[in-house]
């Protein structure tokens, strides 16, 4: 992976989401040059200046749209506001919980994608589904080519512990499937986005306590096709992904980005310093993310986050990727997710590695090659086209 923090990983993935995600290299290195003194002081020391050069960068871009728009430059504006959408988000992911701007900077991030959205006339909508007395915010990317009353396909993309819809959506899989003739669903799931931050629901581990209603919503939707509703998870996805298909029998399909096939190992390993983290203030940022109590009481809701007895429940296809020099999760975990599929129909294991590229956590060093094979699985298996 590109890290332009040599010494200081976190900081590093960070900017590589930025630059695989809409960022514009030349405004990325106008933010991070400045920083590269600080990055050398670790992870969590230091996130305030990364936070005001980010924040900085996207101001930058919002006071050029709105010189736009004043020419009436509708196009022009809607890229820079999704660009500073982008960088406030990554801003706003690495500061702490409690830090006293990040709410604000994530509402901000919110609205400045919404303005964007409208005036680039994206494919792509905001839709809100009923979950539980309150609401799961996603964005939903329609197929392209096809007739309005046509029926398509569907993939759920599922966020990690400490991504969101707009990210995801920004990434490739934002066209990808709507290429192959899929469309996608990106969510905010209890635990990420608007659903935490905003509606203060936490992460579970039985993820089929939303996912259900979300295969619910989905199967009432004109657009989409109730038989082939396909599920994909991005990195702490590659434990919800599963789990979801297995106790939800009406995915037609499951897919992991990054095999998270036993979470409560990965932070047992962490308390010892083995492997990388993804954020600054990482046990702060997962107390939150789970509504722990306290360090033991996170432990203790980690300790079901694990696939060991689930995964003979599915029966649909099923594909497990993984990056051959992931840092996060060790490579083992998706031998381990691929050995347990017994019953599924099918099975494929993709290891991406130096000749692929793509070889990092969920292919942040490089998404373009992994994500178009996870596309064209997903295409295949769903029914939709790779020509």
């Amino acid at each position: 992976m590109f890290q332009y923090f040599p010494t200081n990983y976190v900081w590093s993935l960070s900017t590589m989401i930025a630059l695989t995600h809409g960022g514009n290299i030349g405004e990325v290195d106008a933010m991070c040059a400045p920083l590269l003194e600080a990055a050398r002081a670790g992870d969590d020391p230091g996130t305030l200046a990364f936070y005001e050069a980010w924040k900085g960068g996207g101001d930058r871009l919002v006071a050029l749209a709105e010189i736009d728009l004043a020419r009436g430059h509708k196009l022009s504006a809607g890229e820079k506001l999704g660009r500073a959408a982008l960088y406030l988000a990554i801003a706003e992911r690495m500061q702490a919980h409690g830090f006293e701007h990040r709410l604000a900077l994530y509402k901000r991030s919110l609205a400045l994608f919404e303005q964007s959205r409208r005036l680039a006339r994206e494919n792509c909508r905001r839709v809100e589904l009923p979950y539980r007395g309150a609401t799961l915010a996603g964005l939903y990317v329609r197929a392209e080519g096809l007739p309005p009353e046509q029926r398509a396909p569907i993939v759920v993309v599922m966020n990690g512990l400490d991504s969101t819809k707009e990210m995801l959506q920004k990434s490739v899989m934002g066209t990808m499937f709507a290429r192959r003739g899929v469309s996608a669903l990106f969510i905010d799931q209890p635990g990420t986005g608007e659903a935490l931050r905003l509606h203060g629901l936490p992460a579970v581990p039985d993820s089929e306590a939303w996912a259900t209603p979300v295969v619910d919503w989905l199967q009432q939707h004109a657009e989409v096709d109730p038989q082939r509703i396909g599920a994909l998870g991005v990195s702490l996805g590659g434990y919800y992904c599963p789990r979801a298909v297995a106790f939800e029998p009406r995915f037609a399909c499951g897919a992991v980005w990054g095999a998270n096939h036993d979470w409560r190992e990965v932070q047992r390993a962490r308390l010892q310093r083995e492997g990388e983290n993804p954020v600054p203030h990482y046990w702060q940022h997962v107390q939150w993310v789970f509504g722990a109590k306290g360090m033991d009481d996170f432990l203790a809701k980690a300790e079901a986050m694990h696939l060991n007895g689930v995964l003979d429940r599915i029966r649909v296809p099923f594909l497990v990727t993984h990056g051959a020099n992931d840092r996060q999760i060790p490579l083992k975990y998706a031998h381990q997710t691929y050995a347990q599929l017994v019953n599924a129909r099918r099975k494929d294991l993709y290891i991406f590695d130096d000749s692929t590229g793509g070889v990092e956590h969920s292919s942040l060093d490089n998404p373009a090659n992994a994500g178009n094979a996870i596309a064209d699985w997903l295409a295949e298996v769903l029914g939709g086209h790779v020509d």
